[in-house]
């Protein structure tokens, strides 16, 4: 096996991590009689020769040589090497054709595809496979690069006259919804047998594969009576044996290892219903409904599925989720400890949403230390997922849970941010607080990671007699120190918010002027002193000084309001600029400078619809604006009526996206009723 390996120039290639030298060995370990060798080996080739996604040119000369691999039947595990041959060959990220041919990355992608092409042959003998796993998938791997639409077709459609086991016909109809999606011309066919695999008689499982393949590929072909039919089925499908997803794997210390143990215990269930609430997108009500069930199931893994589908929901889609949401609180008092900690996890992403669940929630951070603080391994103790899902929901019912945190002896970073969410209700932290900043060492390497947290809260809760902490920190902690830039910045903004009664550290800030964190200091010195004179050069210097430095100079002008108006003419040449953050930026503070709507509208405008990121802040302009703002109020009703997240991408995921679109719709609403 593997002949002429040895020959090839590994040693002048490279790999993420540098020479590509090392590619020969975890070839060789893909074809390990030890399972915990061959585990480490596919993990190695996604972490190094594959990683993230990435084609290097030892990605391509790999390639042959796990054709020959997945072609020796008497080989474990070639399951994994087909899936990566698919994933290299680039998935489903050139569903519209091949890239063009050329030097760089682009031409190793195109290289790539063309090279799994030119190998697809090997996946048609693969279908009958004797490894069950390896037939799981080989469909796609078909469909996706054999490029001979009726001989795929008829391949399919065949296979599954013959297939025999309930756990590798599912893949067979997704295959046939991923032809019918690829192949629009040839589609018909296809999508005729996946509407008869979704009908009785055929077993549960294979028929909840064929109608989440239709949402996708032919979405009017899909039975009336979608949710009850697919609710009923997911029952039908929970009474039946468990079949094991997977043979049984290797414990091993790598990433696909620790993957693994995060899935649920039906991983095929859930990727089953995943396929559909994906196909059904906006259609939020269906989603609902159906979610709904997989939360009253009486089984555990399906009601774990359904926990983390809705979040998939709730992230991407607007909507009125109350009962949703008060059904995945009920899991957060289960005794299954997997479903409990799902359900948490998701319901610390969703802040006021989360709101239906606080009961629950509470219950669960009264019972143990457990909910409060979540402690790891390897690491810094991290803020308990039920703690921080109740704090986020701003119930008061947090503040003594955090005073416990914070009086213990290790504050999780996280800590001091999510008392923002708490109101009032978390003035009495602002004294552990403070005792915890005064604590901190001066010159350790997570000072920065410790304080700014902590500044943050105290900053937020206006809490004054910190300052002597605030001011020890600032003049104590070293030049050397990592990140010292950003910690006098959060300190410097934590004085400003704490207003007059920090007076005393006027001095100290005025020392700050001149230095690489001026506009935080100059901001600081208008809310002490209310001086414009003695902060506007440093802020109109530094609405030159880069993109960022302008930005943050911008915004200070504008607290300063009319006192600003030397600063204009800079500011209405920013609402030009072809930078969008600094249109952005301009506009607010150009309106709460002069009051004139004519330069800020346009601005206004163009950064709305250019980056959706801009439109908290433009939302709050428009409600400083009040009837000013009536132009560009069809930006906020537009908004209010789209039912997609601001920000949501299916390709990306970010913890506060839930929260920052909330706060959107929030200052959306603020901005009409100002009107």
């Amino acid at each position: 096996m593997f002949t002429g390996m040895d020959e090839v120039g590994w040693a002048s290639m490279k790999h993420a991590y540098g020479s590509a030298e090392d590619v020969p060995e975890l070839l060789r370990g893909l074809t390990s009689t030890c399972p915990q060798e061959r585990e480490r080996a596919l993990d190695g080739m996604y972490g190094a020769v594959h990683h993230q996604g990435d084609v290097y040119d030892s990605t391509l000369a790999c390639i042959p040589f796990l054709f020959e691999l997945v072609g020796h039947a008497e080989l474990r595990d070639r399951a994994g090497v087909v899936e990566l041959l698919v994933s290299i060959g680039g998935g489903d990220a050139f569903d519209d054709g091949p890239l063009e041919d050329g030097d760089g990355a682009e031409g190793n992608y195109a290289m790539a595809r063309t090279a799994v092409r030119s190998g697809a042959e090997a996946f048609v003998g693969l279908l009958a496979d004797r490894d069950p796993e390896v037939r799981r998938a080989a469909p796609t791997a078909l469909v996706r690069f054999l490029g001979q639409p009726e001989s795929v077709l008829g391949l399919l459609t065949g296979r599954l006259e013959e297939e025999e086991e309930e756990q590798v016909r599912p893949a067979l109809a997704e295959g046939l919804g991923l032809f019918a999606r690829l192949h629009p011309a040839s589609a018909a066919p296809a999508v005729e047998y996946l509407v008869e695999l979704g009908a009785a008689p055929h077993d549960p499982g294979l028929r909840l594969a064929a109608l989440g393949q239709l949402a996708g590929c032919a979405p009017d072909r899909l039975p009336a009576d979608l949710v009850p039919t697919v609710v009923a089925l997911l029952r039908a499908r929970s009474r039946r044996p468990r079949v094991p997803d997977q043979p049984e794997r290797p414990d091993t210390d790598t990433l696909i290892g620790h993957l693994r143990r995060l899935r649920p215990d039906d991983e095929e269930g859930g990727h089953l219903l995943r396929t559909l609430h994906t196909a059904l997108g906006g259609r939020t009500a269906d989603r609902i409904a159906l979610l709904k069930g997989q939360l009253s199931s009486d089984e555990p893994a399906d009601r774990c599925n359904g926990v983390w589908m809705a979040a998939g929901l709730l992230r991407e889609w607007r909507g009125s989720y109350e009962e949703l949401v008060a059904l995945i609180g009920e899991q957060v008092v289960t005794e299954e400890q997997r479903l409990r900690d799902a359900a948490a996890s998701v319901l610390e992403t969703l802040f006021g949403l989360a709101a239906p669940a606080a009961d629950h929630l509470a219950a669960l951070v009264a019972v143990g230390s457990e909910h409060r603080i979540r402690q790891w391994e390897h690491g810094t103790p991290a803020l308990g997922a039920p703690l921080k899902a109740l704090a986020r929901a701003g119930d008061p019912r947090a503040v003594a849970a955090l005073a416990e945190v914070l009086d213990g002896p290790v504050v999780p970073p996280e800590t001091g941010y999510v008392v923002q969410h708490l109101g009032p209700a978390a003035a009495p932290l602002a004294p552990l607080l403070r005792e915890r900043l005064g604590e901190l060492p001066l010159d350790a390497l997570d000072t920065y990671d410790r304080a700014v947290p902590l500044l943050f809260a105290l900053g937020w809760l206006g809490h004054a007699p910190a300052v002597p902490e605030m001011l020890r920190l600032l003049h104590g902690a070293p030049e050397g120190l990592r990140s010292r830039e950003w910690l006098v910045r959060a300190i410097a903004d934590a004085l400003g918010r704490c207003g007059p009664d920090a007076r005393e550290a006027i001095p100290a800030l005025r020392e700050l002027l001149d230095g690489e964190c001026a506009v935080a200091a100059a901001g600081a010195l208008w809310s002490l002193e209310g001086d414009a004179e003695a902060v506007l050069p440093t802020l109109r210097r530094e609405l030159v000084a880069g993109q960022l430095h302008a930005r943050n100079a911008a915004e200070a002008l504008g607290r300063l309001g009319p006192a600003a108006r030397p600063a204009l003419p800079a500011l209405r040449g920013m609402a030009d600029s072809g930078k969008v953050w600094l249109r952005a930026s301009a506009a607010g503070s150009l309106w709460d400078i002069a009051g004139d709507p004519e330069p800020v509208l346009p601005a206004l405008r163009s950064a709305w619809e250019q980056n959706a990121h801009t439109r908290p802040l433009l939302a709050d302009c428009l409600t400083r604006m009040g009837p000013a703002g009536a132009p560009a109020h069809d930006l906020l009703r537009t908004e209010l009526a789209t039912p997609r997240r601001h920000q949501a991408r299916a390709d990306t995921y970010w913890s506060d996206n839930i929260g920052e679109d909330e706060q959107l719709l929030r200052a959306c609403r603020a901005a009409l009723d100002a009107a």
